[in-house]
């Protein structure tokens, strides 16, 4: 990066960190701390929430998914919309009306200490590993286009927002993630007028979808019917989307404590409904673009040779190894595959403008894209079976193609966005695994018979310190992780769908208590692990299985097993 792309980076952490600090004053108790007194506007929980669902992943590798596989990945969110409209009626005028701290404390005046121990437990495991993850996803950046040792770069990451997150907590939290998400924002679509802006003379913005579109990126509804009907392991399809998505998506806001802490902040029910309602209205068509995004750069790449990998320091290793022979004749046939590609848009192009499709140009670039994906592929597999590191670039594409094309300053700014984007996600999510540890572990096990409220206030700024230390060691160990936006939805699935799958027995099931609940929710979570494990399931569907595997479990082992008499509280 230039000087100046230096200082615009300094300069936006540091004001993000100076202005978190700032806003840290806060009550120094419980309520105060992880709360910030219930006072917020449904204006802040709306970007306090889509703040902390929008990570450094959704912008670092949701483009570079598009680029791969297309814009079905948004097919993902059809079902938040609906999802939203369900909290909003049920979960939330529950959450406000006992007061709580955490999604945790009802299911201990619902059923029993275990049933809450436990299902804050599968939280604190899945949101833990996830943070972790979301400190990675930035940190790669540096670490391979700058050269930075990645150890020491996770703990940059980590280490700069938990300065502002153990200090302000939630206040700090949500009055930075406003910024935060703001300056995120202009930033992509920034960055989308430039990828339009770089396009040869005389090429605009339809004549791109229209390359995108033919090339199958633009591919946001399938069905996930194939000849032989249809493909259960298809991740993302419209079905996969609107049912697994809803109960992943229900699941996610209804009871992780890092959405659930978001909405639990505002100053009255109607303030929390709206926030989420407004989040399910924004975003799909958030997504939409962001993926976009990815399809545009796709189509740049048309015009100008993409490298044969986006993970550069990949491409070096192997080149200082006894496959650099092999190496050079597949980069010097990527090469003349990307000068063929680039002769056929333009052709491809020409036509379009002149009212004539040329069927066999556009089946030529089909099968010249094809030939170059799979030398990308070859390469991945040489490189898998020759050198340690992440093979798969899917997450280095849209840096790659802001460092290597983005003007002096911009890239600053946007390598920035990705740092800003992480730490809203993380911060919250650093707030949330502190606020369950202390209402629900700490204070139930450790610390029975009561403190003041600074005691309160003083042993919450430890843990959230711990389980910002900890994010940081599992950071350590998330390289070779594939896509890292689906690898977070994946740790969210194997979860997700039990603890759904309480809350609703909770909500819903008024004759099931808690013995018969608190096994069918171990027994259905030993199912989960297995199927994904063992089978070829789309992880979306995870979710269905767990929340209906619950309920569905619960009524059994309750009608078999467990009288009213035995399974009443304890």
């Amino acid at each position: 990066m230039s000087p100046l792309d230096w200082i615009v980076l300094a300069v936006t952490l540091s004001g993000i960190i100076t202005y978190g600090l700032y806003k840290s004053k806060t009550t120094k108790n419980l309520e105060g701390y992880f709360l910030s007194n219930r006072s917020f506007s449904s204006s802040l929980i709306l970007l306090s929430v889509m703040g902390t669902q929008a990570s450094a992943v959704t912008f670092l590798s949701a483009p570079g998914q598009a680029y791969t596989d297309g814009m079905r990945f948004v097919q993902y969110y059809l079902g938040l919309p609906l999802a939203m409209v369900v909290l909003c009626i049920t979960f939330v005028p529950i959450f406000h009306k006992l007061k709580v701290y955490t999604a945790y404390e009802y299911l201990e005046k619902r059923f029993d200490s275990k049933t809450r121990t436990f299902t804050a437990g599968l939280f604190l495991l899945q949101r833990g590993l996830s943070t972790g993850i979301s400190i990675y996803a930035p940190s790669i950046i540096l670490s391979s286009l700058f050269g930075w040792n990645i150890y020491l770069t996770n703990i940059f990451m980590g280490g700069l927002l938990i300065i502002y997150t153990v200090s302000g907590g939630a206040r700090a939290v949500a009055y930075t993630q406003q910024f935060q998400f703001i300056i995120i924002i202009l930033g992509m679509v920034t960055a989308a007028c430039m990828v339009v802006h770089l396009l040869p003379d005389g090429v605009g913005l339809m004549d791109t979808l229209r390359v995108s579109g033919r090339l199958g990126k633009l591919n946001v509804i399938t069905s996930g019917v194939k000849e032989q009907g249809f493909d259960w392991s298809d991740r993302y399809n419209i079905w996969s989307g609107l049912i697994g998505g809803f109960f992943l998506a229900l699941s996610y806001f209804g009871t992780d404590q890092s959405q659930v802490g978001r909405y639990l902040t505002a100053r009255s029910v109607a303030e929390s409904r709206l926030g989420l309602l407004l989040n399910g209205m924004i975003k799909v068509p958030m997504q939409f673009c962001i993926l976009l995004v990815g399809a545009l750069i796709f189509t740049f790449y048309q015009f100008n040779q993409a490298p044969l990998s986006f993970n550069q320091s990949m491409v070096e290793k192997v080149s200082a190894t006894p496959k650099a022979d092999s190496l050079r004749h597949m980069q010097a046939e990527y090469s003349a595959l990307s000068e063929q590609k680039r002769e056929l848009v333009h052709s491809f192009i020409r036509g379009h403008q002149q009212g004539m499709v040329d069927e066999a140009v556009s089946a030529e670039l089909k099968k010249v894209n094809a030939a170059t994906d799979q030398l990308r592929t070859h390469f991945k597999t040489m490189a898998r079976n020759t050198v340690a590191g992440d093979a798969n670039d899917t997450n280095y594409i849209f840096l790659r193609f802001v460092v290597d094309y983005m003007p002096k300053g911009l890239v600053g700014l946007l390598i920035a966005i990705i740092f800003l984007a992480a730490w809203g996600s993380i911060a919250a999510a650093l707030n949330s695994l502190a606020s369950s540890t202390v209402v629900d572990i700490h204070k139930k096990f450790f610390q029975k018979g009561g403190c003041t409220d600074r005691e309160d206030y003083s042993i919450s700024k430890w843990y959230t310190l711990g389980w910002g230390i900890f994010s940081i060691a599992v950071a350590q160990f998330a390289g070779n992780a594939g896509s890292l936006i689906e690898l977070v939805n994946i740790l969210g699935s194997l979860f997700y769908g039990v603890i759904l799958g309480i809350f609703l027995v909770a909500f819903y099931c008024k004759n099931i208590y808690g013995n018969a609940t608190f096994w069918s929710a171990v027994l259905v979570e030993g199912v989960v692990m297995i199927l994904f494990w063992q089978s070829d399931l789309g992880f979306l569907w995870l979710n269905v299985i767990g929340a209906v595997g619950v309920v569905l479990a619960s009524y059994l082992l309750h009608a078999t097993l467990f009288s009213k008499r035995l399974s009443a509280k304890t």
